[in-house]
């Protein structure tokens, strides 16, 4: 397993998380319709918003998983925020990088993994909106076209906290 480097900008990355004021909230309908949407969308089993902190990547909602966090050292999203673009994994098991990861060597055996950033406005990429399949898949245009509409839902969600009453 190969974990992710450290982006040259993780401090300023982590200061832009931490303003959004998530992170440790309860869960929200909000990003749970977008994550439930995506894994039916997908036709995948487990579809997460998730934020990459210092040392754990945190889900803010976690369709298809009762994990509300993993350690960072063995997140694909850890990955996923090195890119701009969309991180997809076609065959996890075939990816030097993943494939001895606890979460493909043993339960529950993760095979695809597809990640689009949470990019914000000053260019801080905080976290994913994933999908995982216990299968290898490919994605083709469209659907990282889909996945990439998903992800800027999560995002406008992300910048606009609802009012407090």
């Amino acid at each position: 397993m190969i974990t992710a480097p450290i982006p040259a900008n993780e401090d300023d990355r982590l200061n832009a998380l931490r303003q959004l004021l998530i992170l440790d909230t309860p869960e929200e309908e909000r990003f749970d319709r977008i994550a439930a949407f995506a894994a039916d969308e997908f036709d995948v089993p487990i579809a997460l918003v998730s934020l990459v902190d210092s040392e754990r990547t945190w889900f803010k909602s976690h369709f298809g998983m009762d994990l509300c966090e993993a350690p960072r050292d063995i997140s694909f999203c850890g990955h996923a925020i090195l890119h701009d673009g969309p991180f997809v994994i076609p065959d996890t098991a075939l990816d030097t990088r993943f494939a001895d990861n606890p979460h493909v060597a043993k339960e529950p055996h993760v095979r695809f993994y597809a990640g689009a950033c949470l990019r914000l406005p000053d260019g801080q990429n905080v976290g994913t909106l994933c999908l995982f399949d216990y299968k290898p898949r490919e994605m083709d245009r469209v659907a990282l076209a889909i996945l990439g509409t998903l992800r800027d839902l999560v995002v406008e969600q992300l910048l606009n906290r609802p009012a407090q009453t």
